[in-house]
């Protein structure tokens, strides 16, 4: 068969043309190849951890470059975390969360991280979640934002529903601008600090993580107007909940609190402190000093906020004669271990008062290192002991600033308590102390 007489430019054309299409893809080939950046990048992250039982619990991580080099920021709606012990090589990331000792760890690729979070639980065992996060992505909860939401704003009575049936009531105080959603649950026994996420037509989610604790919220609202829905955490399990509108809505903080089993008799401790010395309530620097006891933990979101609001009234109350002490109940029974996690903890906030190894974090075990108290009930507890070793209030639980309104009266609660002790000296007249801690609701 004759081929057609082409003109010499087009028989060079067609004879080509294979070789110029495998060039085209070669290149294009080579381009998608290409590797992507093993530098960290600056910007906003959409970050997740996943809780065993394959729930994604997001959060929002920002990567800011400053002089000392890059640094994160673990946000939860208006709460910012951030975390200056960071280690960036070409690839890979590290850093410690303030405080904790909580570690994450991942491999950098182009905008997008993978790897893994490693949180340690009261009873010493380390939890490994994956972990990944995207550069430039938003959202938290929901990739697309609907025009037309419920409310969810206000306070809500909440009951919590566990595996073995056992309840627990609390206060839900919601915040709410177009589908933005945050705020906080609070229990007898402290507050799920900062919540945040979106309302999604009927559809509420929420979640935490701080360094702390992993939180996720899910709920949806039926034609009667309540809540109903599940909780997750690291701690394993999940909560069904259930929780109905009321702008009352409060916490009886009379339902928990610890007692002495002995009223009459002064309240006594002995523990070793970082350097391994014995520190006792008899020691001199003690005698005559009004005393601010409580019991917290370096792993306890709530002893965390808690820790910030004892180091202003230490700095206030100190030169006029108050003494603070933390009676810490660790995760890690080895003293060493126990040494360096409450170590972490007081460099993140700055704490000059004593810190004294107590125990670990086994509310039974702690009872019996505190035999005067008739349970251990929630970390932290504040005990405030006058002049004589008297045991004036003991305050269970605690309100963070989660709780805004409720943890400013927190606050006033106990810089009142301190200044009544302060002034009465060792003849406290005891028909003007508290008999019951007033309600951490206005």
């Amino acid at each position: 068969m004759n081929r057609p007489n082409l003109p010499l430019a087009g028989r060079l054309r067609t004879c080509r043309a294979p070789a110029l299409l495998l060039l085209a893809a070669a290149l294009a080939l080579s381009a998608c190849s290409k590797p992507a950046s093993r530098e960290l990048q600056a910007g906003s992250y959409r970050a997740t951890l996943e809780l065993p039982g394959s729930k994604s619990v997001p959060f929002g991580l920002d990567v800011a470059q400053e002089e000392t080099g890059k640094v994160l920021y673990v946000t939860n709606g208006e709460e910012r975390i951030r975390l200056d012990e960071v280690a960036v090589t070409p690839g890979r990331l590290q850093a410690r969360f303030p405080g904790y000792e909580t570690t994450l760890s991942a491999n950098v690729r182009g905008g997008e991280l993978t790897g893994n979070v490693t949180l340690v639980h009261t009873d010493g065992k380390a939890l490994q979640l994956p972990f990944t996060a995207r550069l430039g992505e938003t959202w938290r909860c929901y990739p697309e934002a609907l025009p037309d939401n419920a409310d969810f704003a206000g306070r809500w009575d909440v009951t919590f529903t566990d595996g073995a049936g056992r309840r627990t009531a609390g206060v839900a105080m919601v915040d709410q601008s177009f589908d933005d959603v945050t705020g906080t649950v609070q229990m007898p026994t402290g507050d799920q600090r900062f919540l945040a996420g979106e309302a999604h037509d009927e559809e509420l989610r929420l979640s935490r993580f701080d360094g702390g604790a992993v939180v996720l919220y899910e709920a949806k609202l039926d034609a009667r107007g309540e809540l109903a829905g599940e909780t997750w955490s690291d701690r394993g399990g999940s909560q069904h909940f259930v929780a109905t509108r009321n702008p009352d809505a409060a916490i009886d903080a009379a339902a928990l609190a610890s007692r002495l089993r002995n009223p009459a008799a002064p309240f006594t401790f002995a523990f070793k402190d970082l350097d391994g010395r014995t520190v006792s309530n008899s020691d001199p620097r003690f005698q005559d000093k009004v005393l601010l006891v409580t019991l917290a933990g370096s792993w306890c979101p709530n002893s965390h906020d808690e820790a910030r609001l004892l180091v202003q009234l230490d700095r206030k109350y100190r030169s006029r004669g108050l003494e603070i002490v933390s009676l810490m109940f660790e995760q890690h029974a080895e003293f060493e271990r126990a040494v360096a996690a409450v170590q972490r903890f007081r460099t993140a906030y700055g704490i000059a008062y004593p810190t004294l190894i107590a125990g670990t974090a086994d509310k039974t075990k702690a009872a019996a290192m505190l035999p005067q108290l008739d349970a251990v009930l929630a970390y932290p507890t504040a005990i405030f002991i006058d002049r004589a070793g008297r045991v004036h209030e003991i305050h269970t639980g605690f309100a963070g600033p989660a709780t805004a309104v409720q943890h400013d009266l927190l606050a006033h609660e106990f810089a009142t308590r301190i200044e009544a002790l302060l002034q009465a000296g060792a003849s406290f007249d005891e028909s003007t102390a508290p008999t019951t801690e007033p309600p951490l609701s206005p």
